[in-house]
């Protein structure tokens, strides 16, 4: 993944020599300015991806991510927010060029989702989705209420890196929980016939993993072991790092109170960011739930860049 980094760092010292050649040939002829305003344009957004990408100098924030999204206060409402969320990030990702794909999916059976688990493939994924762990807010008048009363729904997200082979966890089967349940492939005669949905239980700490879209119990418990490494990584990294990033706790309550962002539909249209430190102007709804998540991730990564350069004094 180092590549990742020393790339755009090439491409953007080759942008800056052919700003200063464009720049001496401007000064001889004028005809060159036209094509000099475009290229200075395009040599800053390369500046500004690099400088967000420098801020990102945690151990595994060139991983791939694994995103687990899960519905809590709010009814149907909540699973259906769930979903959302879930189209949410696959639009920003898709946006990015990253891959996706589904690890397990339950669906609820009025609308929505029980919960997900996708992985999001490409270079320091994990460093920008790590903005949106926590419990998210949804205001709006519910198509699936009576009337025309507001309703608040809650959806706690959180994120993992996908781990390489130079990180070792080491898991003593004594400590596992191993679970079994009707679950399958997309779709056939197969689905929810067989037990080849898995779902494993770290005993020490209550952490737990589930894999239900493969249609092999092994290829189902292989993922789940694989998330449920990188969920015990991810609990230690935090304990290292303190209070700098609040990781969302599974086993706390997914209600008001604990949101780190608000998504408002009535009687007003807003996002607004809920943590200390972090401003964003201004997100139209509609655009920030079709994909557009950039100045949030970016607003998050100057924060927390600037609270671990102030630890550090």
């Amino acid at each position: 993944m180092a590549n990742a980094l020393v790339k755009p760092y090439e491409e953007l010292a080759r942008a800056a020599d052919d700003l200063k050649a464009m720049a001496e040939l401007a000064e001889e002829d004028a005809a060159f300015e036209a094509e000099l305003e475009p290229a200075l344009a395009k040599a800053e957004g390369q500046y500004a991806a690099f400088e967000l990408q420098a801020m990102m100098s945690g151990k595994q924030d060139a991983a791939n991510a694994i995103v687990s999204i899960k519905p809590g206060a709010g009814g149907t409402d909540a699973c259906d927010f769930a979903e959302t969320l879930y189209r949410m990030y696959t639009r920003w990702a898709q946006a990015h060029d990253f891959g996706v794909e589904e690890q397990d999916l339950e669906p609820n059976q009025e609308a929505g989702i029980q919960s997900v688990t996708f992985r999001v493939v490409g270079p320091y994924a994990y460093g920008y989705l790590q903005s949106e762990i926590g419990v998210h807010r949804l205001v709006r008048i519910s198509p699936f209420g009576s009337g025309d009363t507001r309703q608040t729904s809650f959806a706690a997200v959180d994120v993992v890196p996908e781990l390489d082979d130079t990180i070792v966890i080491e898991i003593k089967k004594d400590d596992l929980i191993k679970q079994t349940f009707s679950a399958g492939g997309p779709g056939g005669q197969h689905q929810n016939k067989t037990q080849s949905g898995v779902r494993l239980i770290h005993k020490p700490t209550g952490i737990r993993a589930e894999s239900r879209t493969e249609r092999s119990q092994p290829k189902n418990e292989d993922n789940c072991m694989k998330l449920l490494k990188a969920r015990l990584y991810a609990v230690e990294e935090q304990k290292r790092l303190g209070d700098i990033a609040q990781r969302y706790d599974a086993k706390g309550e997914i209600a008001f109170g604990s949101q780190i962002r608000s998504y408002v539909m009535q009687p007003y249209t807003l996002v607004r960011d809920e943590r200390e430190g972090i401003e964003v102007k201004d997100p139209a709804v509609m655009k920030v739930l079709d994909g557009e998540l950039d100045e949030f991730m970016h607003a998050y990564l100057r924060h927390k860049s600037a609270k671990l350069a102030k630890a550090k004094k």
